[in-house]
């Protein structure tokens, strides 16, 4: 096998980066770059699925810096160019499960949060990490309404984010990250729900309270802190016991959602 479809065209497997075993456990189908890339939550652009692709394209990501702060023995201010040259990339597939009950599986290009966190030597006192992502109402349309509370915010537990699984995505399919799925900088949580995920980060800010969220300040009943994956927990409106496999067709059965998305 000398290349890899990607429904626009190929990429030698030569020019992907290394395919990391250790954090790929999720040996399922691929999911096609088509559907990676036209499917989509990521509500500053749009809330239909397909309105992120159509109205991301022009959105300007270079010059692009990133602000860690707070809890830290040296806050820092860097670029996406620099972090992308300070740590290298390398493949990880992963089962991306969203709480609306779909799922995909993403061959990711990324590393470790925890590297890039470890550069800022934490304090002690660190007990959570909250992320911030672009508010730029100009060229990002659907900040211009409230439909959440801009900009976008996301949080973990410290230790969550210093797990080797937590990732920093920088491409998917050995391509850079598209506007569309959270360029140039998103981060990628395998255990969690999709919308932990947050996108186009410009701020890291250790803390020692619990952050609020977007989504549990726009519906806290509906969207907790942790939003781990549990088919044993049903969303207050639907089931999470199965998932729907995005690409395998409106007929084709759901499948049983895994404890911890597959990764406990």
């Amino acid at each position: 096998i000398k290349s890899i479809g990607l429904g626009v065209g190929s990429i030698s497997l030569s020019s992907i980066p290394f395919l990391n075993n250790a954090y790929s456990q999720n040996k399922t189908k691929l999911t096609s770059y088509e559907d990676i890339t036209t499917y989509n939550n990521y509500y500053e652009f749009g809330t239909s699925k397909s309105d992120p692709y159509r109205n991301s394209q022009e959105f300007i990501t270079k010059p692009w810096s990133v602000t860690i702060e707070g809890e830290v023995e040296n806050p820092v201010t860097i670029s996406a160019e620099e972090i992308i040259s300070l740590f290298p990339s390398e493949e990880r597939i992963y089962k991306l499960r969203c709480v609306e009950g779909w799922s995909m599986v993403i061959p990711w290009m990324g590393f470790s949060l925890s590297k890039l966190l470890n550069k800022v030597s934490i304090k002690n006192t660190a007990k959570f990490v909250e992320f911030e992502s672009v508010y730029d109402p100009e060229q990002i349309k659907g900040q211009r309404y409230p439909v959440l509370n801009w900009p976008y915010r996301e949080g973990l537990r410290i230790d969550e984010a210093m797990h080797p699984i937590t990732t920093v995505v920088t491409g998917v399919y050995g391509k850079t990250l598209p506007n569309q799925n959270g360029a140039p900088l998103r981060i990628f949580v395998p255990w969690k729900y999709g919308f932990k995920s947050a996108k186009a980060i410009v701020k890291i800010k250790l803390v020692e309270n619990m952050p609020t969220s977007s989504w549990m300040r726009s519906s806290p009943r509906e969207y907790g802190f942790y939003s781990n994956v549990n088919p044993k927990v049903s969303h207050p409106r639907w089931s999470q016991a199965t998932e729907r496999v995005i690409g395998e067709g409106i007929l084709a059965p759901r499948i049983e959602t895994e404890m911890f998305n597959g990764y406990g």
